[in-house]
């Protein structure tokens, strides 16, 4: 094969299967790959050159067990992030330094870190134990020092095993110094769905997806890829069967989304924290035009975002601008922000975030004048009308990518069954015990081309850390992007943050059970 090809064949292989093909080939198996460090001197020349304000922001995170009013008389009992949900928003300038200390006060001997997902920051500082930090001990703290360059929307949350689907979350809005957009108000909208100390904790529900369904397959006799594992227990099934069916979702299914919807069954749907019987409450005045800060701070749910009586203007995804675009309404996936202007009316109006495929709904409010307060379940017309993902969005021309044919083209197939609950990447699933024996190879300085295949029969957010990559030519910068059932999405983005980084699906089940691979810079 030519040099080029051989190339791009061997980036996509990862070190194991290099290793394989040179010596089918007569070559001999070569040594595993050398890595870059996530805290080598690659990383701190980086960051030396970041747009720097020399300003440091300090921050205090505490991740201890709460009680957490979720209104309407609804309490849970799960962790959190200094007491509340969403943690209390943080706002930084660009090129500040964020200065966070994390003191971990969960019970026993959990471990815990801190994510900091969407931000291009040096490799040692993204939260991912063990691959670039040491888990941080019950009762010890660790401080993550950044460079900040990038404005936009974005969040934390742990790292560490299913924790993300717990409390544990907090809005990061890095303000644009040059800000562009002309508006009067901002109000920051995170959504989630919530079990956590309600019907059971998040390691129940794993427990449940990945020995029940496991059990499930191996009772059945017919082909994985025919059978829907969420189907209800028979009536002749067993009493364990039958008490491990309390999280799995039956029938949830969504023309945007393509089959299965999701996995997990949720008592509650939340926008900021707050249940539909007591929402939220952004009151304003009529005619002021508001950015909405949306974010999708959830586990296994994605949500159709609408604020009834009104038109919405994307403006951003994944804190990049795109060419402005006015819908009724945004899908928006786990891990995926989105930023919409909105010319308020006067009334009460319901912000709708729609549990797509799931038949339930969170809502919070907008209050401009006097009104009656709308029903819960309510499901405005707009949920109805001309519905947006960023596949439909350009980037802006400010940050569309300079077009040129890739170095290295990676394939990236996402396989797995609801049946065995096997989700992996390439047919491999991703073991944290040895994190680095079978990576997704770059170099710095080249332009990446991954191909998500997605050989499944769900749908998945798909999240790589420490970068932007844009949808095909045109298409929006982005760090998460969903990728349909049994279909391809080609994305590019340039190699420009050396270290150690995670990509994987942002259904927090499927990434646990083992969708998860490593992008590693060679040295």
């Amino acid at each position: 094969m030519n040099s080029i090809n051989r190339r791009t064949v061997l980036a996509g292989l990862g070190a194991a299967g290099t290793a394989g093909l040179l010596a089918a080939c007569g070559k001999d198996t070569p040594a595993p790959p050398a890595l870059l460090s996530p805290n080598g001197s690659q990383v701190n020349r980086v960051e030396r050159k970041r747009s720097s304000t020399g300003r440091v922001r300090s921050l205090n995170v505490t991740a201890a067990p709460a009680t957490l009013d979720l209104g309407g008389g609804v309490r849970a009992k799960s962790w959190a992030f200094n007491g509340q949900i969403p943690g209390k928003e943080v706002r930084i300038s660009a090129g500040d330094t964020l200065a966070a200390e994390l003191s971990n006060q969960l019970p026993g001997s959990t471990t815990t870190s801190i994510h900091w997902h969407g931000i291009s920051l040096r490799s040692d500082m993204d939260g991912v134990p063990p691959v670039t930090q040491s888990p941080v001990r019950a009762g010890s703290q660790f401080t993550y020092r950044f460079v900040a360059d990038k404005p936009g929307t974005y969040f934390f949350h742990p790292h560490v095993g299913i924790q993300v689907d717990r409390g544990m979350y907090t809005p990061l809005i890095i303000e644009d110094p040059k800000e562009p957009l002309s508006y009067d108000d901002e109000w920051v909208v995170v959504l989630d769905d919530w079990l956590d100390g309600v019907t059971g904790t998040p390691d129940d529900v794993l427990a449940e997806l990945t020995h029940h369904m496991s059990s499930m397959d191996m009772k059945s006799t017919g082909p994985a890829s025919s059978r829907r594992a969420s189907a209800p227990a028979s009536p002749s099934a067993s009493s364990g069967d039958r008490a491990s069916s309390r999280f799995r979702m039956s029938g949830a299914a969504s023309p945007l989304l393509g089959r299965e919807a999701g996995d997990v069954n949720y008592p509650y749907h939340l926008v900021n924290g707050r249940v539909a019987t007591d929402p939220d409450v952004y009151s304003g005045k009529p005619g002021k035009r508001v950015r909405l800060r949306i974010i999708n701070a959830g586990a296994d749910t994605a949500y159709r975002v609408v604020l009834g009586g009104h038109k919405l203007t994307i403006t951003h995804t994944d804190g990049f601008p795109v060419e402005h675009e006015e819908v009724d309404a945004v899908l928006v996936a786990m891990g995926e922000r989105y930023d919409v202007l909105v010319t308020l009316d006067d009334g009460v109006f319901p912000l709708v975030a729609l549990a797509e495929g799931k038949d339930v709904s969170g809502m919070a409010l907008v209050r401009t004048g006097s009104g009656a307060l709308p029903d819960p379940a309510v499901r405005p017309g707009e949920l109805d009308g001309r519905t947006v993902s960023a596949d439909q969005l350009r980037a802006s021309d400010a940050v569309r990518l300079e077009a040129k044919d890739p170095d290295q083209v990676v394939r990236v197939k996402l396989t797995g069954s609801m049946g065995q609950y096997d989700w992996a990447i390439n047919g491999r699933r991703f073991d944290m015990a040895d994190p680095t024996s079978n990576p997704l190879l770059v170099q710095e300085g080249q332009r990446v081309q991954f191909d998500f295949l997605n050989a499944t029969n769900m749908w998945h957010p798909m999240h790589l850390h420490g970068h932007t990559y844009q949808l095909g030519d045109s298409g929006p910068r982005k760090d998460t992007t969903i990728v349909l059932p049994r279909s391809k999405v080609s994305v590019v983005f340039d190699a420009d943050n050396p270290g150690q980084w995670m990509l994987h699906c942002h259904n927090a089940y499927h990434s646990e059970a083992g969708m998860m691979a490593l992008v590693a810079y060679g040295a």
